[in-house]
């Protein structure tokens, strides 16, 4: 009879373990993808807070974009809050994105968001180039 009831009872327990192991499982997927689209629109927008802020110095410059963006943050007036690109010692990295202007000289510009970690941090891989026009692409397909 004693043996029924442990028995019994490390079954309940078994269960028990199981359901919230389940129920974690089901919170942790939806807070990731919470998380996942949150630091993607954060991305999004820098980007373009970037690209504004530069094609304002170009209007502002006779067409000419600056060498690089600290010409942004500390002209008269100054055309971004922050280097968006010196964020952590990850050089750039903002909420899961790391970010890069590889071309950024007096004819125009291209600059990337790209995530930390693909499919943990973001899904999507964020460019923008002169003129403004963002485009996104998967980043598991790189």
């Amino acid at each position: 009879m004693m043996r029924e009831k442990q028995g019994k009872s490390f079954v309940v327990i078994m269960l028990v373990i199981a359901i919230s192991a389940f129920i974690l499982r089901i919170a942790l997927e939806k807070i990731i993808k919470f998380s996942i689209s949150s630091n993607e629109a954060n991305a999004s927008a820098t980007l373009k807070i970037i690209s504004v802020a530069l094609e304002n110095y170009a209007k502002d410059n006779h067409g000419s974009y600056p060498a690089n963006l600290s010409a942004l943050i500390q002209g008269k007036p100054a055309y971004l809050d922050k280097d968006y690109l010196k964020q952590s010692p990850l050089m750039g990295y903002i909420k899961g994105y790391v970010y890069d202007c590889p071309h950024l000289d007096a004819s125009g510009y291209s600059c990337s968001a790209v995530p930390l970690k693909c499919g943990l941090t973001g899904k999507l891989i964020y460019k923008v180039s002169t003129a403004g026009l963002i485009i996104s692409e998967d980043c598991d397909k790189k």
